[in-house]
Formats: C-alpha cells, sequence, structure tokens
C-alpha cells in the first residue's frame, strides 16, 4: 500500500462543516476557525531507522529535526507559530541523560521559531525511538499560502539549493524557512507553497494535483546543492532525493518580477520554471529536449 492511496482514502471518508474547517485534510497544516481566531494544525512524526539513525546520529539531533519537521510545515503556509506538544516512544532502558537531550534538541529548534514546547505525553516500549510532533501556528495577519492555488502562467520558484540532505546529514540540521516565508508573502502574494520534504518532483506533483494544473521545470535551473555533487546523477538527487526543507512556490509574472533582487532572510530564490495547462509535469533539457517529469521522491510504503 502506497502512502499517497491512504492519504486519499482518508481525504475521502473527511466530511467536514467549512464553516468550522476552511481547509481540511491534504494541505499542509488544516485550517480550524476557534471562536473568532482562525488555527492552524499539524502534526508530524520521525522514526527511528527511517528518519534518522539514532545509533549514528545521537538523541539531540532527533529532537531538532522532529521540531524543525513540524516547523517547515509551518513555514509553507507562511503562518506564524504559537507552541508545539510531543508524544514520545521511548524504546525501554533509554538513559534519562538521553532522553533530556532529545527534548534539548527540540526546544532549541523550537524557541528560536517562537514555538516553545507545552506539552505531550512520553511512554516506554520494546521498540525503537518515535517521536511525534504537533505544532499549532496563527495567520499572523498574512493569509495562509495554499497548495491549491498555482495559476497557469506562474513562475515557480525555490529557497535554497537541493539534493543530498541524507548523505552529509543536513537533514537533521536544517533551519525551517519560516522567516523567508513570511517575508515573500509580505513582498508579493505567493499563489501556492509547499515544502520541499518528499523531493522537488513529487512536492511539485502535489502542488500541481491540487491545483488541476501541469508544470515544467528547467533543468540546468534547478539549483544543486553541493552536497549532491557525490550522486551518480546530482540533478535527480536535487529532483528525488528529498528531506531538503526548502520551499516550492508559486506567483504571476508580475510578482516574480519584484522577487529577482530578493532573498528573503537572506536564503537565496531561485527560478525554476513556470506553470502550464493540463495535468502533465515536464523537465526541459538544456538541449532542447523534452521529457516527462515523473515524481521520484519519498513515499511510505506498507
Amino acid at each position: 500500500m502506497r502512502e499517497s492511496e491512504l492519504i486519499e482514502w482518508i481525504r475521502s471518508q473527511s466530511d467536514f462543516d467549512p464553516a468550522a474547517v476552511p481547509v481540511g485534510p491534504g494541505d499542509d497544516m488544516a485550517v480550524l476557525v476557534c471562536g473568532r481566531q482562525r488555527v492552524l494544525v499539524t502534526t508530524d512524526q520521525v522514526l527511528d531507522g527511517v528518519h534518522f539513525v539514532l545509533a549514528e546520529h545521537g538523541p539531540r539531533a532527533v529532537g531538532w529535526k522532529a521540531m524543525a519537521r513540524c516547523l517547515s510545515d509551518v513555514a509553507a503556509m507562511a503562518a506564524e507559530c504559537v507552541a508545539a506538544v510531543a508524544t514520545v516512544a521511548l524504546p525501554r532502558g533509554f538513559a534519562r541523560a538521553d532522553a533530556e537531550e532529545l527534548y534539548r534538541g527540540m526546544r532549541a529548534v523550537g524557541e528560536p521559531a517562537g514555538c516553545p514546547l507545552v506539552g505531550g505525553d512520553v511512554g516506554s516500549w520494546p521498540g525503537p525511538l518515535s517521536v511525534s510532533m504537533t505544532a499549532l501556528a496563527r495567520p499572523g495577519g498574512i493569509e495562509p499560502v495554499l497548495r491549491s492555488g498555482a495559476r497557469v502562467g506562474d513562475v515557480v520558484f525555490v529557497t535554497g539549493r537541493l539534493g543530498g540532505a541524507w548523505r552529509t546529514g543536513r537533514h537533521l540540521a536544517f533551519t525551517p524557512r519560516i522567516e523567508a516565508a513570511r517575508a515573500l508573502a509580505t513582498a508579493t502574494d505567493l499563489h501556492a507553497m509547499i515544502d520541499l520534504s518528499d523531493g522537488l518532483s513529487t512536492d511539485l506533483a502535489h502542488v500541481c494535483r491540487a491545483s488541476g494544473v501541469g508544470a515544467e521545470v528547467i533543468a540546468e535551473a534547478v539549483p544543486i546543492h553541493p552536497d549532491a555533487g557525490r550522486a551518480e546523477d546530482p540533478l535527480a538527487a536535487a529532483l528525488g532525493d528529498g528531506e531538503d526543507y526548502e520551499l516550492l512556490f508559486t506567483v504571476s509574472p508580475e510578482g516574480a518580477g519584484r522577487l529577482l533582487s530578493c532573498e528573503p532572510g537572506g536564503v537565496p530564490l531561485t527560478r525554476i520554471g513556470r506553470i502550464v495547462q493540463g495535468d502533465q509535469l515536464t523537465l526541459l533539457r538544456a538541449n532542447g529536449r523534452r521529457e516527462p517529469l515523473r515524481p521520484t521522491g519519498w513515499e511510505h510504503r506498507t
């Protein structure tokens, strides 16, 4: 079973009052109406042997990644952090000093982002370390940016450089692009946005599916991280490795012009393509050849 198939089934079973839940499953965060306020909610988990290797990376790095992954969803909606809670399943015999380091890692990334850890649950079991985080956020004066707003003619941008994050441990030490996302949303009208957790090709496909559009990506424009240089095909690594936690977003051509000299929060921007009619993703090679851009990123399978 594919992760995406289960998620689609869960979404098909959902039935919400749109006045109370204006954004439900299928985006980076759900949006709930509580009284006169809107609250954004997201949850994420990290598992030993899948998202990290405890014996190699250590508990502090695990705590950092657990919190940072969750806050990357906050960035994808251009939202403002409020708080987080953590549910931790510790392996039996896990040392107290290591448990404290785990929580220090969470706080080290959460507190600078204005996201204090306010609660959660701790249990012990015979399995590997598992950490589940839930983050709460608010719009903070900026309309939440969804995956479903991309329009034909939009320009596609990414922040930072991509590929090779797992090879070098960068996936354990990234900083969520919250500041950059809010600066971008202030500078121009972002039509759609997503964080690059599963890989550029897969996450762009998520945006296109949600928006009912296609996309063209210019191969030589994709910003490749030096870490991807260790791969046999650096471009393929940038398109499919995932775990970059950068942002992909679309804006109008006019909005793109306003961003040409912009580095929000010191983060470089790269124009990599455009949104087109239809539902196909295409990779444009330097020699003019066009080929299908197939989603090659990460997907859980059972």
